[in-house]
């Protein structure tokens, strides 16, 4: 049998996106190995990729696949999540978080979100201004998603750093060990963290949740953590990714950061484009055919595992005129896919595109900021890639 490519090499973990175009320029579909050995059909081109995620017959729901990739090893309660349900127990489940993700919920938390935004900046411009270079991804794409979710579920500030470490080395994926020992601990963090809103319930996301369990009976308990799970580890890790490496796009193309601080008008349209240029997410979630498809005229036999590839479809010339160009005046129209398509929508993605926009609207203050660059050379930058993704360790800046 030949050997299946293996593009998530180290040429892929130096310029994802260049390999991701280069796969999409060859073909729309490719079957190829994981770093793990892993068969995969990797689905490349915008048109297919937007069908694909859209499409029913693809299950993610690990049931369904004959062996290949499924994705991490968790818990029964952590794996009962929205990312692996389908269908009637995904709209059942969804229905019941979604409470905390209304654009109407988002907005009331407006106010709170800048004024983490505004102590965050604070003190970042202090370190600045005594000529300190400042970790961004430290002291603010950090913290400020960290607090925001934390409010939202009520978790003390004692466990949050701790939880986003846990996170943070589980997607690395860099060793099996410490990746189990991360879902341990987030296994034992979040039974607790239910046990104490149970017996003290609040005003909260989680004890909302909770309530559904014990009153309606509406989720299991596997469920119940499962949620919380999900909306803790997504919450944060999209955007803390996403601005940090929005701000060095911008940091990166001086004009387009100009342009914007010139004329804040232009912010909403610059945080669809950052998230379609700079999303961290270099693949869906994966996929596995409940009957045999086709994408590209490629046919993808039942059972096998599906990636569908956000980086490439995010830049395809068939969609976007000069797409490996950061031009924050492109009209959006909301056609990029950070948030994904279909069933599998990212249930946070109006208070993610508040928060984006509100943190990018603080750091670009000129009177707070009156510049600021990066305190060492781009190819000095450390990166976290996967195949997943490809998000800054850190973020050094200086005026």
């Amino acid at each position: 049998m030949t050997a299946l490519p293996q593009p998530f090499d180290e040429s892929f973990r130096a310029m994802p996106h260049a390999v991701c175009n280069k796969l999409r320029d060859e073909g729309a579909v490719h079957q190829v190995a994981l770093p793990d050995g892993s068969a995969v059909w990797l689905v490349t081109r915008d048109q297919d990729v937007r069908a694909g995620l859209a499409d029913a017959r693809l299950s993610v729901n690990k049931a369904h696949s004959n062996g290949g990739y499924q994705g991490f090893s968790l818990p029964p309660a952590l794996d009962a999540n929205l990312l692996n349900l389908d269908h009637d127990d995904h709209i059942r489940l969804r229905r019941l978080v979604a409470q905390g993700f209304t654009p109407r919920r988002a907005e009331a938390m407006r106010a709170g979100i800048q004024a983490v935004a505004d102590r965050l900046a604070d003190g970042l411009a202090r370190r600045l201004d005594n000529g300190e270079a400042a970790d961004l991804v430290r002291e603010f794409t950090t913290p400020l998603p960290l607090t925001v979710v934390g409010d939202l579920l009520a978790v003390p500030e004692a466990d949050r750093q701790p939880f986003a470490s846990w996170v943070t080395t589980m997607l690395a994926m860099e060793s099996p060990q410490q990746v189990g020992e991360a879902i341990g601990a987030m296994h034992d963090f979040l039974r607790r963290l239910v046990a104490e809103r149970r017996s003290a319930p609040g005003d909260d996301l989680l004890s909302a949740l909770v309530a559904a369990r014990d009153e309606g009976d509406r989720l299991s308990e596997d469920e119940l953590c499962s949620l919380a799970f999900l909306v803790l580890g997504a919450g944060i890790e999209n955007v803390q990714h996403l601005l940090s490496a929005g701000i060095l796009a911008l940091l990166r193309h001086p004009r387009q950061l100009e342009a914007l601080r010139g004329d804040p008008s232009l912010l909403p349209e610059a945080v669809e484009e950052l998230m379609r240029y700079a999303h961290p997410n270099l693949t869906a979630i994966r996929r596995f055919p409940t009957e045999p498809v086709e994408y590209g005229g490629v046919r993808i036999p039942a059972g096998d595992t599906v990636l569908f590839c956000l980086a490439s479809a995010n830049r395809d010339p068939e969609r976007y005129e000069a797409p490996d160009r950061l031009d924050i005046r492109r009209p959006a129209g909301g056609a990029h896919l950070a948030f994904g398509q279909g069933m599998h929508y990212c249930l946070g993605a109006p208070l993610a595109r508040m928060e984006i926009g509100l943190a990018l609207e603080t750091l670009l203050d000129r009177d707070r900021f009156p510049s600021l660059r990066l305190a060492v050379e781009p190819d000095e930058l450390r990166w976290q890639t996967s195949f997943r993704s490809h998000a800054l360790r850190e973020l050094p800046l200086t005026r």
